[in-house]
């Protein structure tokens, strides 16, 4: 079955590329286009794609606004939403992934990266470009300790191990090979972290990892 996906962005010739990129994959099917937020948001609402790719600077409103509509704290059903901007600032990120997004990349990351995001995400898994990772992983070790927020149950070991590989962006077949378990049990484990963590998704398990000083660049 095809992975149906709308893409938003306000640049014609960028969003008739992605459309490309993705068109000729034989497991993606683009079911819409939209060149706003307002019609990315109405036209993901009526459609109910797997995924939807969206810029972060359109008007009406802007991406993450967009994401934390359709994905954000307190949606009843998120969709999986994959973020792409030409813009590498953090707050942009940070924004993005506090809002609920499943991927962050930008516009040059290259089509087999977009393709893996798109995949990851319709999996339940979040890809984040590697870059932009570890980034991210300086940025948290050099702010000033917060008070951890402790999970309801205490990890196990390997939930541990489990979770910094979330927090490095890998997906669960790349979790299993490192580790040397089937996808199911990697999936059990991930399932036991968002239930201990009071998470969403893997990204919130990510963001809990870095807050927590348990994921450090590499």
């Amino acid at each position: 079955m095809s992975i149906r996906v709308v893409v938003a962005d306000d640049q014609d010739l960028v969003r008739t590329g992605l459309v490309m990129i993705l068109g000729v994959q034989p497991d993606i099917e683009v079911v819409g286009e939209a060149a706003n937020g307002l019609d990315a948001l109405e036209m993901a609402s009526r459609l109910r794609p797997d995924v939807l790719l969206v810029d972060i600077r359109m008007p009406g409103l802007d991406g993450i606004e967009v994401t934390r509509r359709l994905a954000g704290e307190g949606v009843a059903d998120p969709m999986a939403v994959v973020v792409i901007t030409t813009f590498d600032l953090d707050e942009y990120v940070l924004g993005a992934l506090r809002a609920g997004a499943r991927g962050f990349l930008l516009k040059d990351a290259g089509p087999e990266l977009l393709v893996q995001a798109i995949h990851a995400a319709a999996n339940g898994d979040a890809l984040i470009a590697p870059n932009i990772t570890r980034r991210l992983l300086a940025t948290f070790a050099g702010q000033a300790p917060a008070v951890p927020v402790q999970p309801i149950d205490p990890l196990t070991e390997r939930e541990e191990e489990v979770l910094a590989l979330v927090a490095r962006g890998r997906t669960n077949a790349e979790i299993g090979a490192e580790l040397f378990v089937g996808m199911s049990t990697v999936k059990t484990h991930v399932a036991s972290l968002l239930t201990k963590l009071g998470a969403r998704n893997r990204v919130e398990i990510a963001m809990w990892a870095y807050d927590t000083k348990r994921a450090r660049a590499e």
